[in-house]
């Protein structure tokens, strides 16, 4: 009987060991898994910086409207983390933890979604908050497109980054049909060797704003589009992307057409255009300002949309 306890002591001793031992091997494995590096690789921004990210994206946070957006549209929506508080489309944006606005991202919120890419929309955000996301290990990658072509180009390297896939590949093919359309129609693309005769391009205002008087310049994207709609921005050389004009110098430019960016400050064009040929035709339109304002995909709602009020003898 005693030789028996004795067993039976030996026994539990040694499955309290393997039992100690297994836990131990197991949080060994855990804890090389923790250090285990992560696969990186390096990829370019639109400023030709470089950049290290993982491999595999699976965090991110956008600072602009736009680039949520682009996001989406690369099916990288799942993995946004955080968005600014204009971030309002898709629907499914609206849900998404806020990060301040975009000029004013709040860097503590950003930090603490551990994202593994922060998207910006231009090389003006770098200086703000660049050091302080690299010190967190957290990469910056900046997207400021300047034409259709750009937010196209984009929007390809997004879907290689985020590895998002076939749909997303359909998007792109989509979009691309769509805007070859509109210039197949007007032969006005750049891009594409297009057959028939060039519209006669209609001298265009786009009111940014009523008061003051903003406009867009030689450095917005909104060239490109009013071009590719067949018209001609009047203010497509005046320097900077969206200038405040001058009466005097807005007086001179005598526009056929003004497009308004709506909103509730711009709901007419200003007081200099009276005389204009486009106030006095009744050309003057209101575009939706989400779409004139953001260099995302629906950039190509807004090239329908223009080209129709510029040339609807083209799609009667």
């Amino acid at each position: 009987m005693k030789k028996w306890k004795n067993e039976k002591v030996l026994l539990i001793v040694l499955g309290t060991l393997m039992v100690l031992s297994s836990a131990c091997h197991r949080r060994a494995a855990n804890v090389a898994d923790t250090t285990k590096p992560i696969p990186m690789r390096i990829v370019r921004d639109d400023l030709d910086r470089e950049i290290l990210v993982p491999t595999k994206i699976t965090r991110v946070v956008s600072t602009a409207p736009s680039v949520t957006e682009m996001i989406f549209a690369a099916g990288g929506g799942d993995r946004l983390v955080g968005v600014t508080t204009f971030c309002n489309y898709p629907e499914e944006a609206k849900s998404i933890a806020k990060i301040g606005d975009t000029m004013n991202p709040n860097m503590e919120s950003i930090v603490a979604l551990k994202p593994d890419v922060v998207f910006v929309s231009t090389a003006s955000q770098i200086e703000a908050f660049t050091k302080t996301l690299q010190q967190n290990g957290i990469a910056v990658y900046v997207m400021d497109p300047t034409s259709l072509e750009d937010i196209f180009f984009d929007l390809k390297k997004l879907c290689d980054l985020l590895d998002s896939g076939d749909t997303s590949k359909r998007l792109l093919d989509e979009l691309h049909e769509r805007e070859l359309r509109v210039c197949d129609r007007f032969a006005t693309c750049s891009f594409a060797d297009v057959g028939g005769p060039r519209v006669r391009m209609i001298p265009v205002f786009v009111q940014i704003s009523k008061e003051p008087l903003f406009t867009i310049g030689r450095g917005s994207f909104l060239n490109d589009l009013i071009s590719e709609a067949g018209g001609r921005s009047v203010t497509e050389t005046v320097a900077t992307s969206y200038p405040k004009l001058s009466k005097e110098t807005a007086l001179a430019l005598n526009p056929e057409v003004i497009i308004l960016s709506a909103s509730d400050d711009n709901r007419e064009p200003n007081e200099v255009f009276r005389n204009s040929p486009a106030v006095k035709n009744g050309r003057v339109y209101r575009i939706d300002a989400d779409l004139m304002s953001r260099p995302g995909p629906r950039l190509v709602d807004a090239l329908e949309q223009i080209a129709k009020l510029l040339h609807p003898e083209k799609f009667k």
